[in-house]
C-alpha cells in the first residue's frame, strides 16, 4: 500500500470514530430530554429515528426522566360534576407538577367516561370501561392499543337490564408488568357471585402476544369490589372480603395468588373508607376514620407495617375550603410521594400528593411531620388522577 493510499485509509478511520464519537454524545444529550420533544426529532435523520425508537435508548430516557424528578399527573374522564352528559367530558389531560394549568391531549374516544387503573408502568397508562373495549395507551406519544372485552365485560352485556351498578359492585381492572420478562398485563379479578353467577373468584389475564383474555386459577378469596388493585414489584395487589382484612397477592410471572399479610386496621372496615397505594415503589394501604386517615406501609422481608403518614383531613379541608358533607363516607386517595425544597438540599423531604375522591377538584400536598397542607392544583374537575413518568414506550 503507497504512503497516499495509508493516509487516505487513516483519515476514513479517523472520520469513522469521529462520526461514532459524535453519534455517542448526541445520544447522551438526547437521553436527557423529554420524550415529548424526542418524539419530533424522529424525523431528523435516520439515525436519530433509529436510537429513539430503540428499547435500549428508550429505557434509558426513562431512567433518567425518573431521576431527575417528580412524576406528572395525568387527569382521566374530566367533567363539572353537576353536568351528566358525557358529550361535554374531555378524555385527557396532563399536568407538570408546579404549573397552574393542565393540557388537553387530544384522542379518539372523547365523549366516552373511562376509568384508569391506578398503576401506570413504563409511562403507559391502561383505561378500561365496563361496557365497552379498554385502551392501552401513552399519554405523550399518543400511540394506544385497543383491549377487547372480557368474559366478565361480556357476562354484563349478556345480563343486559338486570345488570344495575348500583345493585352490583364494580370491580376495576389491575395493570402491571411480569419483572422477569417485561411483559404488560391487564388483569380481572371479580366476585361472579355479584353478578347472579355462582360464589368463585375468576380471574382473567390478557395474553398481548394472542390478543385475547384467559382464564387463570382464581384467588381462594373473594375480594373488596370498589377498592383499585395496586402494582408493586412484580405483583398486583387487592384487599380480601372476609372477616379478617387481609392483602391479596397476584404475581404476575407465576400468575399464583397467595396472602402477604394481614391489613394493619381493625377487622370489617366500611370499604368505602380503605384504599391501597404505591408510594416510592412500596405497598401502602390507608384507613380512614374522620378526621383523621392513617397511611401504612408494608416492609415485604418480614411482613411488618409501619405508620408512616397521619392525615387531620378536617384541618386541611377547613383551610382549603372543601366541602366535607357532615359525615365522611369516603377516604382520600394517595397518589404519589414528591421531593420537597429544602434549605438543605442534601437532605431531601417528601411530601404526599394526594386527592378527595368524592370532590376531585383539586391535588394536595401534606408535608411530613407538619400541619402543612397546600394546593397543589385546582380546578372545576381534575376526573381520575394517576401519576405516570412520561416515556416512549408502546407495547
Amino acid at each position: 500500500m503507497s504512503t497516499m493510499q495509508s493516509q487516505a485509509c487513516l483519515k476514513k478511520q479517523g472520520s469513522l470514530k469521529m462520526e461514532s464519537l459524535h453519534h455517542y454524545v448526541v445520544e447522551r444529550i438526547m437521553e436527557r430530554l423529554p420524550a415529548k420533544s424526542l418524539a419530533r426529532f424522529k424525523v431528523v435523520a435516520k439515525a436519530w429515528k433509529s436510537t429513539i425508537e430503540s428499547r435500549y435508548f428508550q429505557e434509558k430516557q426513562l431512567r433518567n426522566r425518573q431521576l431527575s424528578g417528580d412524576p406528572d399527573v395525568l387527569m382521566v374522564s374530566i367533567k363539572p360534576h353537576d353536568d351528566d352528559d358525557d358529550s361535554n367530558l374531555e378524555s385527557l389531560r396532563t399536568l407538570v407538577l408546579g404549573s397552574s394549568s393542565s393540557v388537553k391531549i387530544p384522542t379518539l374516544w372523547e365523549g366516552i367516561s373511562y376509568s384508569v387503573c391506578h398503576s401506570t408502568c413504563d409511562g403507559i397508562v391502561c383505561l378500561y370501561h365496563h361496557f365497552e373495549p379498554g385502551l392501552v395507551i401513552n399519554p405523550t406519544t399518543r400511540w394506544y392499543r385497543p383491549l377487547p372485552l372480557c368474559h366478565f365485560q361480556q357476562l354484563i352485556h349478556d345480563l343486559g337490564e338486570s345488570y344495575d351498578p348500583a345493585d352490583h359492585s364494580c370491580f376495576n381492572l389491575g395493570f402491571g408488568k411480569d419483572k422477569f420478562t417485561g411483559t404488560y398485563k391487564p388483569v380481572w379479578l371479580y366476585n361472579t357471585g355479584m353478578i347472579g353467577f355462582d360464589q368463585n373468584t375468576t380471574c382473567e389475564v390478557f395474553d398481548l402476544s394472542t390478543d385475547t383474555w384467559r382464564y387463570v386459577t382464581p384467588a381462594a378469596y373473594r375480594i373488596v369490589a370498589i377498592t383499585d388493585p395496586v402494582f408493586v414489584h412484580g405483583s398486583l395487589h387487592w384487599f380480601t372480603q372476609c372477616e379478617e382484612t387481609k392483602v391479596l397477592s397476584f404475581d404476575l410471572h407465576t400468575e399464583v395468588f397467595q396472602v402477604v399479610a394481614k391489613a394493619p386496621f381493625a377487622a370489617n372496615p366500611e370499604h368505602l373508607n380503605i384504599v391501597m397505594c404505591n408510594l416510592d415503589n412500596r405497598l401502602c394501604v390507608s384507613e380512614m376514620k374522620w378526621p383523621c386517615q392513617k397511611i401504612w406501609s408494608f416492609h415485604s422481608s418480614n411482613k411488618t407495617w409501619d405508620t408512616i403518614y397521619t392525615l387531620d383531613l378536617d384541618f386541611a379541608y377547613f383551610w382549603h375550603n372543601i366541602p366535607t358533607g357532615g359525615t365522611r363516607r369516603r377516604a382520600i386517595l394517595p397518589l404519589a410521594l414528591l421531593d420537597a425544597e429544602t434549605k438543605k438540599k442534601k437532605k431531601k423531604k417528601k411530601k404526599l400528593l394526594f386527592f378527595d375522591r368524592l370532590v376531585s377538584r383539586g391535588l394536595f400536598t401534606h408535608e411530613l411531620g407538619t400541619l402543612s397542607y397546600e394546593a397543589a392544583f385546582s380546578a372545576t374537575s381534575i376526573g381520575y388522577p394517576v401519576c405516570y413518568f412520561p416515556s416512549l414506550f408502546s407495547i
